[in-house]
């Protein structure tokens, strides 16, 4: 159903100028699916979706034509790192972060919304997330990065 719902608002942000969440779900619920507010903004993280202006002086949703490169941990990361991070070590292909208690779980999010090369996944507990990358070679270019990033 998640597919299917995805690949529908695809099809509608192409046909159509959908400036709110709510005509986002107008329009899914003419095409007989059925979603939550709260559905369509995950949906509109996980697609990629940003409002654009449309010229009429309105804004409607398009698909970002570029995520944020790797190495610049602008924004919130780069918070996040700057002030949470206590220590991080790498093994092979995981890496290991510490943080401050309770700033994990705000690190592994805003990992999992960055374009890092070769990134799989990252799991947060209360003060420890741990990356896990495509390659070892790949695990240590991005240990660099941060250790350079926290310098």
């Amino acid at each position: 159903m998640k597919s299917k719902r995805q690949s529908e608002i695809l099809r509608i942000i192409a046909e159509q100028d959908i400036e709110t969440q709510e005509q986002m779900l107008e329009s899914l619920r003419a095409c007989g699916i059925l979603a939550t507010q709260a559905t369509i903004s995950r949906d509109i993280k996980e697609l990629n979706l940003v409002k654009q202006p449309t010229g009429a002086g309105t804004y409607k949703y398009v698909v970002a034509q570029n995520k944020q490169p790797h190495h610049n941990f602008a924004g919130r990361l780069r918070n996040i790192f700057k002030e949470g991070v206590t220590s991080f070590d790498v093994a092979q292909n995981i890496v290991v972060v510490k943080t401050m208690p309770g700033l994990a779980s705000a690190a592994g999010a805003a990992l999992d919304g960055m374009d890092i090369d070769g990134f799989v996944g990252s799991l947060a507990g209360d003060d420890t997330v741990i990356i896990i990358m495509r390659t070892n070679h790949l695990a240590e270019e991005f240990c660099r990065e941060m250790a350079a990033m926290l310098d």
